[in-house]
């Protein structure tokens, strides 16, 4: 009779390419963590619109960064995670899994929504030949995109995100895949996520918290699904 871990490398094996990409992914998720606090703290972000405009005018790379436009290949990255899971913890649930994609589908399709980077790099320019009276209104208009850019469509896929990981974290609890340090992780990142950085310094606290319990969660999950995908079905758990 063909073993647990047998059957899963059967079924992983249409979707090597799939999980191999996730493994990597997560990896990867991790290594921006790292790069966007070392930008954070080389390059802390302007507090008001006209510091935007300014920064974006005298540095549109440092400007762009500052309005988290690496964030966005971030979730796209995390996305691959959701995917490369999905395809492992398929069995466990079906109903689950499906549940658990189309929050993230939602919840991605809700933020790439809300980034205003290249919008505030347009109004910056636009700003910086204004004369005074259409600075004051360009001033409000940035005002309105900042207002934006942590607003509801961005809350909407903070909590939907959070469904997302917390669905897939209870299913690697349940399943014989994964270890059960991997799931508790997981939970640990979903619980910390349940107040949107939107939410102010309580917000902010628990987003930077949420950092340490995905980093883990991250690399376990990318050491086991490189196993699977090995070639030979090579296994560690």
């Amino acid at each position: 009779m063909a073993s647990t871990d047998d059957v899963l490398v059967a079924d992983v094996a249409p979707w090597r390419g799939l999980v191999r990409t996730g493994a990597w992914a997560a990896l990867a998720s991790v290594a921006m963590i790292v790069l966007q606090i070392g930008i954070y703290v080389i390059w802390p972000p302007p507090q008001t619109t006209a510091e935007f405009y300014a920064v974006l005018a005298a540095n549109p790379v440092r400007g762009v960064l500052a309005l988290d436009v690496l964030y966005v290949v971030s979730n796209l990255l995390t996305f691959l995670v959701y995917l490369a899971l999905a395809v492992v913890l398929w069995r466990v649930s079906r109903s689950a899994v499906v549940v658990a994609l189309a929050f993230g589908v939602l919840g991605m399709a809700a933020y790439m929504a809300s980034p205003r980077a290249v919008e505030m790099l347009v109004l910056s320019r636009s700003y910086a030949t204004a004369e005074p009276a259409e600075q004051v209104a360009l001033l409000a208009t940035g005002d309105g995109m900042l207002a934006t850019w942590m607003g509801t469509a961005f809350d909407v896929y903070y909590f939907f995100n959070l469904v997302t990981l917390l669905v897939l974290a209870i299913l690697i609890y349940r399943s014989a895949v994964f270890s059960r340090p991997v799931a508790w992780w997981g939970l640990g990142a979903a619980v910390l996520m349940a107040v949107p950085p939107s939410f102010g310094v309580v917000g902010l606290a628990f987003a930077l918290a949420s950092l340490v319990p995905w980093s883990v969660f991250a690399v376990l999950v990318a050491r086991r699904l490189l196993a699977l995908a090995a070639p030979m079905g090579r296994e560690a758990r």
